[in-house]
């Protein structure tokens, strides 16, 4: 069956890790688009300001504090959207935390928080959402990354949780689509670097600041991709020249994309003392900003 899918101003669109960076881009321009919000994330204070920056502008939103590690937390969730607006057309699974360090000096405590995170959060957001998207048909979005088919050094461990993200969508997607033949288009987002507070959100075991290597691309684009897929499906949407060129050489040729990968070590570092390398693996960051520092190497 051919998922039916809603134009975004028709939309109760759910938006996990809603309080910062592509997830508060997303939130914000569906919002402006005329959708309803239902946002989550573990800043509370920064999803209360964000509802009602939306209700003022004329638009529907509530806002729900909720770890997306904690699967009851997220079905109580979908139960209050449904409560709150009668549906779910599209649920984004975008909340996700960072470690930078080499995976023989992480912790393993601090990994397995990520992968609670990165991975079981998707998990938990999808299985919540599914039954409320078959009902009515929708969309389900998981935002992977350019390394769920790359990877990246000193930031091994979300790689691994990025392409943990990328097998389960994929075989959610074959068992939801062409299985049961459901009213459901489940797509995963690859961005490349974007320019968010994700480095300054990151667990830091480096004797220097994290930062993303050069280029980044805009929340903005990531956020259009993800509301394109909202409208209209998709499979995998890579987002990004950098996502399209390193993914397919991972594919094609691993051994160039293990030695370009190599060269991203000191790219990842700032030239000055790290800021917070707790970050906000086990708090919420409360930052309620889309883009990082404001500059290039942000």
């Amino acid at each position: 069956m051919k998922p039916q899918l809603k134009p975004i101003a028709q939309q109760v669109i759910v938006v996990t890790g809603a309080s910062s960076g592509i997830g508060l881009c997303t939130a914000r321009m569906a919002a402006e688009r005329g959708a309803s919000l239902v946002l989550i994330a573990r800043s509370g204070a920064v999803l209360e300001a964000l509802a009602a920056e939306i209700t003022a502008a004329g638009g529907q939103a509530i806002a729900i504090v909720a770890d997306v590690a904690d699967r009851a937390r997220l079905d109580q969730a979908a139960l209050q959207a449904i409560e709150k607006f009668g549906r779910i057309d599209t649920w984004i699974n975008d909340a996700g935390v960072a470690i930078y360090g080499r995976l023989d000096k992480v912790d393993e405590k601090d990994s397995r928080r990520l992968f609670d995170t990165n991975f079981w959060g998707v998990v938990n957001g999808s299985l919540a959402a599914l039954p409320f998207l078959k009902a009515g048909g929708g969309a389900l979005i998981n935002i992977g990354s350019e390394v769920s088919d790359a990877v990246v050094p000193l930031q091994g461990m979300y790689s691994a949780s990025k392409h943990a993200v990328k097998g389960f969508t994929d075989a959610l997607r074959v068992e939801i689509e062409d299985v049961d033949k459901s009213p459901v288009s489940v797509t995963l987002i690859q961005p490349t670097a974007v320019d968010t507070p994700y480095p300054e959100h990151a667990k830091n075991y480096m004797d220097k600041e994290p930062k993303l290597p050069d280029p980044m691309i805009d929340p903005q684009q990531v956020a259009e991709a993800i509301l394109k897929a909202a409208a209209e499906g998709g499979r995998d949407v890579k987002v990004g020249a950098m996502a399209v060129m390193n993914t397919t050489i991972s594919k094609l040729m691993p051994s160039l994309g293990d030695a370009m990968s190599a060269k991203q070590v000191d790219r990842q570092q700032r030239d000055e003392s790290p800021r917070n390398p707790h970050g906000a693996l086990y708090e919420a960051s409360e930052s309620g900003r889309v883009q990082g520092r404001g500059d290039a190497a942000s």
